[in-house]
């Protein structure tokens, strides 16, 4: 599937000047300096306007590299977790125009449209209704033809879309779910944070005995991962 680009917004536009090259060149150039480093993750950073995912309320806020809250008890991923996530996700990958990915946690887009700068397709799954529907809103106006969003229980993946390269989840579970290993085809991974009060975010590389070989990482705080839809 082909990707589709968003467009970056490269002049002051507006008066809060929210899509300005400026505004998002720092929030990217903060996100490099805590240690992400693959500049294709740093331009979807970059081009992606993250303002059209935050409530109009904090606007203002849109390129700070912090966790916004979107309702529902949910929040807009901080800037460097979405791009610790991505870079993770990519390592490895040969090619990952032709790789499918799905999203665990749609929440409000955000994600997702990043991922969608740089895999094939992207699936995403999200268990509250409000939220499916208000990421359908903001990711219209960015015309992405190879985002799939899914209402449904992201514990349990997308089986009539699987295999997949790589799924990322935006919610933390104790165990990574077996569903999802099951959907991952062989050599792909798992970036996903586990644990319910001291979290990491782990990577797991599934072998062709379908075993799953764990790597744990940074320390992160994500809301836990809950089954059933709302």
């Amino acid at each position: 599937m082909t990707r589709s680009h968003v467009n970056s917004g490269t002049g002051d536009q507006n008066p809060s000047g929210l899509v300005s090259a400026r505004v998002r060149d720092r929030m990217v150039e903060r996100v490099r300096e805590l240690g992400v480093r693959d500049a294709r993750v740093l331009e979807a950073l970059r081009i992606v306007p993250r303002h059209l995912f935050v409530d109009e309320a904090l606007a203002s806020r849109a390129y700070e590299d912090t966790a916004l809250p979107i309702g529902h008890g949910q929040t807009i991923s901080q800037p460097y977790i979405v791009a610790r996530t991505a870079e993770l996700a990519l390592e490895d990958l040969p090619d990952a125009r032709a790789a499918r990915v799905l999203e665990v946690g749609t929440g409000g887009g955000y994600a997702a449209a990043v991922l969608a700068q740089l895999f094939g397709e992207v699936v995403s799954i999200e268990r509250l209704r409000a939220l499916h529907e208000r990421a359908r809103e903001n990711l219209r106006p960015l015309r992405l033809s190879n985002v799939r969003l899914i209402f449904g229980d992201g514990a349990q993946g997308v089986a009539a879309a699987a295999p997949y390269h790589c799924i990322v989840a935006a919610a933390a579970a104790d165990e990574i779910p077996q569903a999802w290993i099951e959907q991952l085809e062989v050599g792909g991974r798992i970036v996903a944070p586990v644990g319910t009060w001291n979290q990491h975010l782990m990577i797991a590389i599934k072998d062709a005995d379908g075993r799953v070989k764990k790597s744990r990482k940074e320390p992160v705080r994500f809301v836990p991962l809950r089954g059933g839809v709302a």
